[in-house]
This record gives C-alpha cells, structure tokens and sequence, in this order.
C-alpha cells in the first residue's frame, strides 16, 4: 500500500508522522523506539546488519517484549552470520522467519511497536542504511497505521521459513 494511501487509510484519529529527509541525520531513531517497546514488535527487514538495531531487539526480548522478523533471504544468503545476530536470533521471544528463495524479493524497511507506531521508509537497518546514505525514516504514531501493518506482516512471516543456519528458528 503506498504510503500516502496508509497515511490517508489512518485517519485524523490522533496520527502524528514524524519525517527525516536525510536518516543518517537521526542515526539511533530505530534504538531509541526499539527502546520504548513494552510488548511486541514486528520487523520485515530487506537489510539487518546494524549492531546497535540488534542489540536493541535483543535488549528489548530480554525484558519480554516479543520479537518477530522476517527477512529477504537473499540479502541474509551474501553474508556470513555474526555474532550479534546468533545472539539475537537465539534470544528467548525472539522469531525470525526467512522469505521463500523463489518468491519476489521483499524490500521494506519497517516495523511496528505494540500495535500504536510504524516505522518505515527507505533506510535500510544497516551502518550504512542509518548513518551514511541519503534516506527517508518515517515515523507514524497510528493505532490505525500499525495494525494494517501488522495484518500484512502476518501473512509474509507465516509464509516464510524458519532460520535455518547458526540460529534458533
């Protein structure tokens, strides 16, 4: 769903959107929400190779909120697994599902927390996605926004495979 059409879909029923033109001019944005997360997050991510975003989500599973990631395959196949990510995958709480090989790449760059904010756009959750690329983040604060995300992530992570290398699926 395109953006506007989402941001339209929600509504005047108290949405706040809050716009970064340049993301690497808010670099820890996604810790600082991850942060806040008191019981759920739902994160497809075409890129996770940011250190800080994973030691969010792993600090956040630690305290009970319940993580769920799904990832474009192919990007997770060209690099070998770290460490921080073992760690994150292996965390009580957390999922982490994997996009078929054959199907059409997945490139979103979004989550939502507790069912009352999106956080999407065209940085990736990468050092160079957050810190040094010129990217949009966008920020809404949407009952409305977050749950149609949510139902649209469901239907991609139960379609996806578990991890199957190094982590815990």
């Amino acid at each position: 769903m395109p953006l506007a059409r989402l941001a339209r879909a929600a509504g005047p029923r108290r949405s706040r959107a809050h716009h970064s033109l340049r993301a690497s001019g808010k670099p820890g944005v996604d810790v600082a929400l991850i942060d806040r997360a008191e019981h759920e997050i739902d994160m497809a991510a075409y890129v996770l190779t940011d250190w800080p975003v994973m030691q969010a989500l792993t600090r956040a599973a630690d305290r009970g909120v319940h993580i769920r990631i799904y990832l474009d395959g192919a990007q997770l196949a060209e690099r070998e697994p770290m460490k921080v990510f073992n760690d994150l995958a292996e965390t009580p709480g957390v999922e982490i599902r994997i996009k078929h090989e054959n199907s059409d790449p997945m490139h979103l760059k979004s989550y939502q927390i507790d069912g009352r904010l999106l956080r999407t756009g065209a940085a990736n959750f990468s050092a160079s996605g957050l810190k040094r690329q010129d990217n949009d983040l966008i920020v809404i604060e949407s009952t409305d926004a977050a749950i149609k995300f949510k139902r649209a992530f469901e239907t991609r992570f139960e379609s996806g495979e578990g991890l199957s290398y190094g982590a815990k699926p």
